[in-house]
């Protein structure tokens, strides 16, 4: 429609081994009417996404390059070397890079660790992608090292992994443009750090949408007061005070000759000395 305001959205970008399923399950129940998209980006793309607007934010491999883009460190990730099942390496609980001096190491081209010097020997060519190196490993071709959660997205029968000590690691962290930090993405902020609904910092539209209560109509369930004072006050048995609180027609008092309380008798008040 010209001239309609466009509806609010949220495009977030994420890299391979990330899973942001938690924080979007949180986010549909808390801004219900703001639709999130997910795009799967290259971990070597995802800061150019940010800059394109292709994403209001996006789950990064840190370094992040420049210093137009925050980011904000969420964790990080064990380094693990992949490996045939039968392989002699499968036998242990860990290994260092030390161990790996005869084995082919491939070495993809979007790998995202950061090297010194990197362990084993290279191969003839770099495979293209990690999902590349993981059908060289399952031949038999050579081994990988990857973070875990690389290691878990690409699960195959017939692979396994075990943890590489001494190991470059990669730190997972949730960036966006600066100069873009739009209140969505204050939300999104919020969501990612654990911050509850009513928390100060960051807006939130659910605390804002949350119905008010509605006020209850006058005088109903109310206490109505007699005109000119207040209601009359009521006696234990539940009769007013100064009405008829003995038997009918008595008018209050208990009829002459009978008993009051036990162990009191009726007849004339004492006369005072």
């Amino acid at each position: 429609m010209t001239g309609a305001q466009t509806p609010p959205s949220f495009q977030l970008a994420y890299v391979p081994g990330v899973t942001p399923a938690k924080w979007v399950r949180i986010w549909h129940e808390r801004l219900p009417d703001v639709p999130l998209s997910l795009v799967q980006v290259a971990a070597a793309d995802a800061c150019g996404v940010l800059r394109d607007g292709g994403a209001d934010a996006a789950f990064v491999r840190l370094p992040v390059d420049g210093t137009d883009l925050s980011a904000i460190p969420l964790y990080t990730e064990t380094t693990v070397v992949v490996v045939p099942k039968d392989h002699v390496v499968a036998a242990v609980d860990e290994l260092s890079p030390a161990e790996l001096a005869d084995e082919i190491v491939l070495h993809p081209l979007d790998d995202t660790l950061d090297w010194e010097r990197r362990p084993g020997q290279p191969a003839k060519d770099r495979p293209a992608t990690t999902a590349d190196a993981i059908e060289l490993v399952a031949a038999g071709v050579g081994l990988l090292v990857v973070p875990q959660s690389l290691a878990r997205l690409h699960h195959r029968k017939d692979l396994t992994y075990r943890p590489l000590t001494d190991a470059p690691q990669s730190r997972v962290a949730l960036s966006w443009p600066q100069e873009k930090t739009t209140d969505l993405v204050e939300d999104f902020i919020g969501i990612v750090r654990g911050r509850t609904v009513n928390s100060t910092r960051g807006r939130t539209q659910a605390a804002a949408q949350q119905p008010k209560k509605a006020k209850r109509p006058e005088g109903e369930g109310a206490r109505h007061k007699p005109r000119g004072g207040k209601p009359a006050a009521r006696s234990a048995g539940g009769s007013p005070r100064g009405g008829s609180g003995g038997r009918p027609g008595t008018g209050g008092k208990s009829p002459k000759g009978s008993k009051g309380n036990k162990g009191n008798k009726a007849g004339k008040p004492r006369r005072r000395s």
